[in-house]
């Protein structure tokens, strides 16, 4: 099962270790579920994730990447979206159209249609509900 995070995703994650957007996280460093990453939402990734307000250590948000890289797909898309209200939220439809993502993952709904592609959009509760116990093992 292939799956692309929004940002606010990781950012949830990092705030609350043991929420909803943690346990979708830890699946895929787990290699439970296989996320799906490009170097332009790596690069947002970061951005994001050292904002001075978010107060994240930067060695901690380095330690945070390595460990998503490693355990990530990258795929790297071949063409421009244009769908999404928000212009970088273009970035993670390209990606999961790229990956053959099976979710889109965030918590931001308002911004990505709810399917895109192969790709059905959901926040991580809805996702943990649709994959049920299997893979929380």
């Amino acid at each position: 099962m292939r799956l692309v995070l929004d940002t606010n995703v990781l950012v949830s994650a990092n705030i609350k270790d043991d929420g909803l957007e943690a346990m979708v996280v830890t699946l895929g460093f787990n290699k439970k579920v296989r996320i799906c990453v490009s170097e332009p939402i790596l690069n947002e990734y970061e951005r994001v994730l050292l904002y001075p307000r978010l107060k994240f250590a930067p060695k901690e948000v380095a330690r945070f990447l390595a460990r998503l890289r490693s355990s990530s797909i990258l795929v790297a898309p071949s063409h421009a979206v244009s769908v999404s209200p928000d212009e970088p939220d273009n970035r993670f439809l390209e990606c999961a159209e790229a990956a053959g993502a099976d979710f889109l993952v965030t918590g931001n709904m308002r911004h990505f249609p709810k399917r895109w592609k192969a790709t059905e959009v959901v926040n991580a509760k809805e996702f943990l509900g649709l994959i049920g116990s299997r893979f929380l093992k």
